[in-house]
Formats: structure tokens, sequence, C-alpha cells
């Protein structure tokens, strides 16, 4: 029997509940990673839990082994003298902790690509976190078997969703403060140029490129970097919109039905550009047309006066949008002198390409762009139509092409320290841009090598994609080096129905090895692409 007096043994009962959740709130931190990675959407985390399981259950699986360990090294010394049973007592909370920290080094994503960043609303989501725990394990503890306060870590990942769920109103209110506050600055500056971009692929080339053009003209600020969400949206005109700015341009991406309305209830863009709609996010959306839909919600949301809407003519999706629309509108397109701006007598090569643009009653003009590829030149078309229409003269428009610099990981070329040529494609990766990477460096002389991973978030016809991902690499690649495991197969599968010799294509694990083969192999004359690199919450799948 414990010689622990009553305040005492209150005091051990409430430490022992703790145990559980102090090693939980430290060992979580990957499975929050993931929470943070899918944007804390619901349906993602869950799916991106399923992708990574064994990160997903064994953490809290762990905690619970050690504090059944702890509790089972407690009891064994709960006859001896009451010092002994409270150094124990004192010591468990830090040991609980460390044991925590030691199984998230373990299961947390090793280099993670974007890291897990302790922002304002991760901080709320830990403090909710902490008091679910924190009430489940007490009330456990009141129950009469002793280790059930051990028990619930093995639910870890539901009771993160339980603390995401809680947390949601809070950061609704929050979110909504923020959005006004932007909304406030907006309406501050009536006379600022809004401009929304979006589309399936190609709008955070087209931001950047419209910016660099308009900027010949116009104090332009632009979402930075991939912010394209209503958060990342609202932070921008917050942080950084004054009065000295006189356009403002904000990529705005979806991954849900509503997110791009959501967006122009705060911007209310008065110029909308969709550059493409084709196969992405289809693990949400489901269906390209459901794609389509969410694209036109900004065209939807222009006003009925005064606004402008532009589309590049990809004879599906973009073209049917632009014949239902009946606010103003430009389409463009590649030689075809019946669309209101097109480019034509493209010359592509290593350092990039040079072409005629033709903006209608305005002329014509031969441009220059470091970028690569024939889908930056139609990226270019868009960004030139709309400047003109802003009343850039051809001459700022050309002024403002041959300044466009690579867009980080987007078909960047680099030089490998004096050595082989990289191309750079690792941002994300969809069947048209990856198909248009290979046109790129089917372009280089000597050998190319491709490294990828393949395609995510392709849905149902993720297996059918890289297949004919594979197929496409026949003529345009001599080496393939494919990352991973899922999606290598469907890859492999294509290459090798192509006719592309076996021998040439290698199969490896992770980015880190496919490094160790490559310089191998590699000769100073090479070119390599790698074409996309998998997001973390992407890595084991």
């Amino acid at each position: 029997m414990s010689t622990l007096s009553s305040e005492w043994r209150i005091i051990a009962k409430w430490v022992l509940a703790m145990i559980p959740v102090l090693s939980s709130l430290l060992a979580a931190g990957g499975i929050l990673h993931y929470f943070q990675l899918e944007s804390y959407q619901f349906p993602g985390f869950f799916r991106t839990l399923k992708r990574n399981y064994q990160k997903s259950i064994f953490p809290g699986l762990c905690v619970t082994v050690t504090s059944l360990l702890l509790y089972y090294i407690f009891y064994s010394v709960w006859d001896q003298s009451s010092n002994t049973v409270i150094l124990l007592l004192i010591l468990m909370l830090p040991i609980s902790a460390l044991i925590g920290y030691i199984i998230k080094r373990i299961f947390t994503v090793k280099k993670a690509k974007k890291k897990f960043a302790y922002t304002g609303r991760v901080k709320r989501l830990y403090v909710v976190f902490f008091i679910v725990m924190t009430i489940i394990s007490y009330a456990l503890s009141t129950l009469p078997w002793a280790i059930l306060p051990a028990m619930w870590p093995i639910l870890l990942p539901l009771v993160a969703a339980l603390a995401g769920l809680l947390a949601w109103p809070i950061e609704k209110i929050i979110s909504e403060c923020y959005f006004r506050d932007a909304r406030k600055k907006l309406l501050a500056n009536p006379k600022l140029i809004r401009i929304g971009i979006t589309g399936s692929y190609g709008k955070t080339s087209v931001k950047y490129i419209l910016g660099t053009i308009l900027s010949e003209k116009y104090p332009t600020l632009i979402t930075p970097a991939s912010f394209n969400t209503p958060m990342g949206v609202t932070r921008t005109i917050r942080e950084k919109l004054t009065p000295s700015y006189q356009v403002f341009v904000g990529e705005m991406g979806a991954r849900h039905v509503g997110d791009i309305k959501e967006m122009c209830r705060l911007v209310h863009p008065t110029i909308g550009i969709v550059t493409s709609v084709g196969p992405q996010h289809l693990e949400t959306f489901k269906t390209i047309e459901r794609v389509a839909k969410t694209k036109y919600e900004l065209i939807d949301k222009l006003p009925k006066e005064d606004s402008h809407a532009y589309f590049y003519d990809d004879q599906s999706f973009c073209r049917q949008m632009y014949h239902k629309t009946s606010k103003n509108k430009t389409l463009c397109a590649k030689d075809s002198p019946s669309a209101d701006a097109w480019f034509s007598d493209v010359s592509v090569s290593a350092q990039g390409s040079t072409f005629m643009l033709h903006i209608k009653d305005k002329g014509s003009i031969e441009c220059q762009t470091k970028l690569l590829g024939e889908h930056n030149i139609q990226n270019i078309t868009l960004a030139a139509a709309v400047a003109s229409d802003l009343h850039l003269s051809l001459k700022q428009i050309s002024h403002g092409i041959v300044k466009l610099q690579p867009i980080q990981h987007r078909l960047e070329l680099l030089n490998h320290q004096g050595s082989f040529t990289i191309i750079n494609d690792a941002f994300n990766s969809n069947p048209v841009g990856a198909k248009a990477a290979l046109e790129v460096l089917k372009g280089f002389p000597s050998r190319r090598i491709i490294i990828t991973p393949g395609m995510v978030e392709l849905g149902e016809k993720e297996e059918a994609y890289n297949r004919e991902f594979g197929k496409n690499m026949v003529g345009c690649v001599d080496v393939a080096i494919i990352v991973g495991k899922n999606r290598a197969t469907p890859i492999i599968e294509g290459l090798l129905e192509a006719g592309f010799p076996k021998d040439a294509i290698h199969r490896v694990d992770s980015l880190d090895q496919s490094t160790v083969l490559l310089h191998s192999m590699v000769l100073p004359t090479d070119t390599v692409l790698y074409e996309n690199d998998l997001p973390d919450n992407y890595q084991d799948a």
C-alpha cells in the first residue's frame, strides 16, 4: 500500500493522465504538418493519412506503448517509500516529453520541402489540441481501469482532426476579420486596377509575366510566389498594398468548387484571365467539367459593365468559356489572325525563344524571351493582350518581355557547377505541363536524361496519365530515372509499350538515390530534366 498523502495521490492521478498528453503533443507534429499541407481541409487530410498510414498510426501507437511502460514502472514502485514515488512522479513528465520528441523525430518527414510553419493558426490549433487531449485523458482517468488514459493515443489522427474541427469556428472569425481589413484597403483605392488570374496551370507564370510587363507603365503589385488561396491573397493586400500601386494582380487557385468565388468576394476584379482548364486536382474536383465550372467563377463574378475577360484558345474548355461569355472578352491563340491576339513564327532554342506578337488593330512586333517552351509564349500572349488593353504600346510590351526571367523551379535553366545542363521543372507537374517540358528537352542536343516521380492529384485517371507520360518520353528522352513506388509502375509500362529500351530505364526509391545514380552516369554534355518533385504529403505514396 502506498504511503502517499491524499494530496499526492491526486497529483499522481493528474501526472499519469498527462503523460500521454505531453508525449502526444510533441509526437503529433508530423500529423499536424499533413493537416497544414492540405490547407486544413479534412477530405485531403484523411486522404494523406491513408497514403502515409505508417507515419499516421505509428506515432500514437508508440505513445500508447511507452505510456503503458511508464505506468508499469510507476505502479511497480507504488508500495515503496513516498519519497521514491514522488521522485519518480517528478521525472515522469520530462521523460514523457522526451519520448514524444523522439517519436516526432522518427516519424516526421525528413528534409521536408515545405517545412512545418508555426503560424498563428498552428499555435491556436496546438492549444485546442492540448485542451482536447487533456479532457479525454482526465475523463478516462476517472474510470476504474488505471491504464485507460494511455490507450487513447492510438486514435491520435482522429483526435487531431477533432481539434481542427473545434478550432474551425475560431479560424473562421479570425479570417473574416483579416478579410474585412483587406477589403477596406482595396476600397480605399477605388482607382486601383484589379486583375484576377486562374487556370489549371500557367496562372503563376502569367502572373509574373503580366506583373513584369505592366511595370513598364504602372506600379504593379502581384501576389508573391504561389500565394493563391483566400488567406494568401488577403495577407498580400494587408501587408503590401499601398496607395502608390496602380495595379493589383491576384493569382486565384482552387481545390474545391467555390474557392475562386470566395477570392472574388474580396478582390472584386474587373479583369479576369483564364489560362487553361485541364486535369489538375482531380482528387477533389473529380471531373474536368467541375474544374472548368470553378475556373469560370472568376469570369462570372466580373462586373457586367466595364470588365474584360481573357482566354487562351485551347480548342476545348477555354474556347467554350469564351463563346458563352457575354462580357467584353479577348481570345488569344497561335497562328490565328481571327483571334484578338496571337503569336507566330516561333523559334525555340536552349537560350530562349523569338516570336512575332500580333494584337488586333494595334500591329505586330518581334519579341525575344529567355523563357523556354512554346507554352510560355502562350502565357506571354495572354499577358500582352491585357497590357495592350491597359494602354501599353507594343514597344513597352516588347521591352517587358525581354526582361522576363525564368520562375524558380518552372523550366528553369541551370548549369551544374560548370558541367551538365539542368532544366528544373520541379515545382509541380500536370499532363500538359509535363508534355511541354518534354518538348523543351527534345530540343537539346546530346544525351537527355529525365528524373521524375510522376504526377499526382489526378484522381482515378492518375495511372492512365502517368502511363501516357511514359509514352510521351519516347523520342524526347535517352535515359529515364523514375523515383518512387506507386507511380513508377505505369510510367515504366508506358515507356516499354512505346518501345523505350529497358536498359535505359532506372527505378529508385528516393530523390537522394536518383542523385547518386545520376552522378555515376552523367556526362558534361548531358541535359537533365527534373520533372516534378512530390510534396511532403505524397512522399511515401
